[in-house]
């Protein structure tokens, strides 16, 4: 009887070179993603003008973050399966998700603020995160205190709370 040896076969070897390559791209990934999304590159399309807002100033304002979810906005599943309000007047009703009050969709440079200080249509220069526009009322938003909208709810308590000079123009 014949002994037949049967060879491992291995994958190759991948050089050293390769494997530096690879860890470079995935480090300058992450790095521009980094970036990104602290930059406020995605609000830059907001931008006061002279001819619509008053001249700037600073105030000090407690900044939060806040996302789309149930923790955040207050709502909850109906026994239908539909998303309702949690509290407040519109208690029981339906919610539209990552709907704002003024009726625009949330994204990164929408601001939730107190109507009664900050009208719609407010601009404001946050540090850390650039600049919104307000679009959204909170029922804990009193007084100088913005809520800034996130993605994620990871994204909004990394934010957590801050109290900042923030830049504001109100619309004349």
């Amino acid at each position: 009887m014949k002994h037949s040896h049967t060879r491992k076969r291995h994958p190759p070897q991948r050089t050293h070179n390769a494997v530096v390559e690879k860890l470079l791209l995935a480090a300058l990934l992450v790095v521009l993603a980094v970036f990104l999304g602290v930059s406020g590159c995605a609000t830059a399309a907001i931008r006061p003008t002279r001819e619509r807002f008053q001249a700037p100033r600073e105030v000090r304002m407690n900044v939060t973050g806040y996302c789309n979810c149930r923790e955040c906005c207050s709502w909850h599943y109906n026994w239908y399966g539909r998303p309702t309000f949690s509290t407040g007047p519109n208690k029981g009703r339906r919610k539209a998700i990552g709907v704002t009050a003024s009726g625009t969709r949330a994204r990164m440079g929408t601001v939730a603020a107190d109507p009664t200080r900050y009208p719609m249509g407010t601009i404001v220069h946050v540090p850390g995160y650039g600049y919104g526009r307000v679009e959204d009322t909170g029922g804990a938003i009193k007084g100088d205190a913005l809520d800034l909208w996130f993605p994620t709810h990871s994204r909004a308590i990394i934010w957590g709370r801050k109290t900042l000079t923030v830049r504001v123009w109100l619309p004349k």
